[in-house]
């Protein structure tokens, strides 16, 4: 059976995700690969949506309203020019939510096992500073970390944690692993989550 987009909006826990990942996978060079759906889960507590996709399943609108949010606080608030479009994005699974106008205000990345680390990885995780400290970075963790649980079972997760956020990531089951170092002029630690 052929999951779509429309048949996978999905409002429920990650054993859902997990069934309608299995339904729609397909095998794409040896690897396990998203293939035309969505997952997307509503936040009673925020009425957020959280959406889910593969890279081939966002529109060009999508992309460009995610990376726009990724140069507007990693680039130009962090005032750091780096190439944010690295190649990775294509072998990574996208999960962000909209505001009421349909734009972006919190997102974050899955990385397939291989590309960074061995493991899956979180990155480019981002708040709109408009929507800080209300919580939604913690919930756009969750659900990432939900996300991972469902498609990867029983793995390590892996991140690359800025320094000052080091206590939010402890408290979401998060240890530092190996000494810290610069990214891009800015002090990272390498975090990993045991499943």
């Amino acid at each position: 059976m052929k999951i779509t987009t429309k048949s996978c909006k999905i409002y429920a826990n990650h054993l859902d995700y997990r069934l309608a990942w299995k339904k729609g996978q397909e095998k794409f060079m040896g690897k396990a690969f998203f293939t035309a759906f969505e997952f997307s889960n509503f936040d009673l507590q925020t009425n957020k949506m959280w959406i889910v996709k593969s890279y081939d399943e966002l529109s060009k609108e999508e992309l460009y309203s995610l990376l726009q949010l990724r140069v507007e606080v990693f680039v130009i608030e962090q005032d750091c020019p780096y190439q944010d479009v690295d190649g990775k994005d294509q072998k990574s699974i996208h999960v962000w939510t909209e505001n009421e106008e349909g734009l972006p205000i919190a997102y974050l990345r899955i990385v397939e096992p291989g590309v960074s680390y061995a493991e899956p990885a979180i990155g480019r995780v981002v708040t709109k500073e408009s929507h800080r400290k209300g919580g939604i970075g913690r919930k756009l963790m969750l659900e990432g970390i939900r996300v991972i649980n469902a498609v990867y079972p029983g793995q390590l997760i892996r991140i690359s944690a800025q320094e000052y956020l080091l206590n939010f990531y402890n408290e979401l089951g998060f240890e530092q692993v190996g000494e810290g170092y610069l990214e891009d002029d800015i002090p990272h630690i390498e975090m990993i989550k045991k499943p």
